[in-house]
C-alpha cells in the first residue's frame, strides 16, 4: 500500500517535482501575460459569464491544444531523447507555421526563448546534459517555440509523454483561468470551478494528443484567429494576446 508521501506509481519523486515546477505559473517565462484570444472574446461579448468562460476554455483545450501544441510535444519528446535534431526542427517549424496572427507567433517565440534561457541557466554546468544543451543551441537559431522547448524541459526530467502532457495542460489551464478571472471578470471561486472542470477534461485531451500522427495534427480554429487579429488592434487590453 502506498503512503501519502510516495510519488504516483511509475513516477520518481524528483520527476514529479520537476513537472510541478514546469507547470507552475511562477516559472519565469511570461505565460501570465497572455490570454490566447480570450480577452478579445470577452471584448466581443462571446464570453461574459462563468459558464461561457468554462465552455470556451474546454473547447480551446480540445480543439487547439490537444490537436496542435500537445500533439507536437508528444512527438518532440522522443525526438529530443533520441537526439533527432532534424525531427525536432521539423516539429518546431510546424508549430511556428500554425500561428495565424503576429501576437500568437510572438507569444510562442517569447515563451520558447524564455524557457530555453531558463534551461540553459539550470543545466549549463550539468555535464550529463551536454548533448541536449547542444541540441537546444542548434534549435535556438530557428527560434524555439514554446511547445518544443517544453518538450526538451520534460526530457530533462525523465518523464514519459503522458506525464509531460498532463503537466503542460495543467499549467496552460492555470494561466488561462487566471486570464478569465481578470478579463471577464470572475471571482476566485468561479475560477476554481472552471479549473476543476478543465482538470476533468485534461486526461482525455492528453490521450487524444498522444494518438495523433503527423498528418492528423492541426491548428484550425477560425474564430480564434479572427479574434486574435482583432485583439492586436484592440483599444484597451490587459494581455499581450
Amino acid at each position: 500500500m502506498s503512503t501519502a508521501t510516495e510519488a504516483p506509481p511509475g513516477m520518481a519523486s524528483a520527476t514529479l517535482l520537476q513537472l510541478m515546477w514546469l507547470a507552475s505559473p511562477a516559472l519565469p517565462i511570461g505565460g501570465f501575460s497572455y490570454s490566447e484570444g480570450l480577452e478579445a472574446a470577452v471584448h466581443a461579448a462571446h464570453v461574459t459569464t462563468e459558464a461561457q468562460a468554462a465552455g470556451w476554455l474546454v473547447q480551446q483545450l480540445h480543439l487547439t491544444q490537444a490537436r496542435g501544441d500537445m500533439a507536437a510535444i508528444a512527438q518532440a519528446l522522443p525526438a529530443w531523447l533520441g537526439g533527432d535534431v532534424q525531427r525536432v526542427q521539423q516539429l518546431n517549424g510546424w508549430v511556428l507555421a500554425t500561428r495565424e496572427t503576429s501576437e500568437l507567433r510572438l507569444q510562442t517565440e517569447q515563451m520558447g526563448r524564455s524557457l530555453a534561457d531558463w534551461l540553459r541557466n539550470q543545466h549549463t554546468a550539468d555535464a550529463g546534459r551536454s548533448a541536449q544543451i547542444r541540441q537546444l543551441a542548434a534549435l535556438s537559431g530557428q527560434r524555439p517555440s514554446y511547445p518544443i522547448a517544453f518538450a526538451l524541459a520534460t526530457a530533462f526530467t525523465g518523464a514519459v509523454a503522458q506525464q509531460a502532457l498532463l503537466a503542460y495542460a495543467f499549467g496552460w489551464a492555470e494561466n488561462m483561468v487566471q486570464a478569465a478571472i481578470k478579463a471577464v471578470p470572475l471571482g476566485q471561486s468561479a475560477g476554481q470551478r472552471i479549473l476543476a472542470r478543465l482538470a476533468r477534461e485534461i486526461p482525455a485531451a492528453v490521450a487524444h494528443a498522444e494518438s495523433l500522427p503527423d498528418d492528423a495534427r492541426q491548428a484550425f480554429s477560425p474564430l480564434l484567429a479572427i479574434l486574435s487579429a482583432r485583439h492586436e488592434h484592440q483599444y484597451s487590453r490587459l494581455f499581450r494576446s
